[in-house]
């Protein structure tokens, strides 16, 4: 883990998103990381049963909205040198990125995850970001 300073970029993986942000806080196991940027949405549906839809609770998951602070472990936060995307065109990527994983695989759980990212995009991605 690489101690990183405040006001650094960062790349942070949290609630199995991953984003880019900025350090405002060292909180001793944590940093406080503000949202630039998503580079990998949130999975959908039960992240303790993987790839299952029978008998668990398939959860929603939206990505982090701009500016949101996060409160990361230190080991999920890696220094970020590249080039910080807009955020909107950053989730529009992610989403697709995401959609064409699920694609690739016929699955009923791939199918239930791909429907819940829809309707992520229409309920709230649409209106607020894209």
């Amino acid at each position: 883990m690489a101690e990183v300073e405040i006001g650094a970029n960062v790349k942070a993986h949290y609630n199995s998103g991953t984003y880019i942000g900025k350090v405002k806080e060292d909180r001793g196991n944590r940093y406080l990381i503000e949202v630039l940027a998503v580079l990998k949405h949130p999975m959908q549906g039960d992240i303790h049963h993987p790839g299952e839809v029978e008998g668990v609770f398939f959860h929603e998951r939206k990505a982090l909205a701009p500016h949101e602070k996060m409160n990361v472990k230190k080991p999920a936060v890696h220094p970020y040198d590249g080039a910080i995307p807009e955020y909107n065109k950053s989730l529009r990527d992610a989403v697709e990125i995401y959609k064409e994983k699920l694609c690739s695989k016929d699955t009923e759980f791939n199918q239930r995850a791909y429907h819940t990212l829809t309707e992520l995009e229409d309920k709230y991605y649409k209106e607020k970001y894209y």
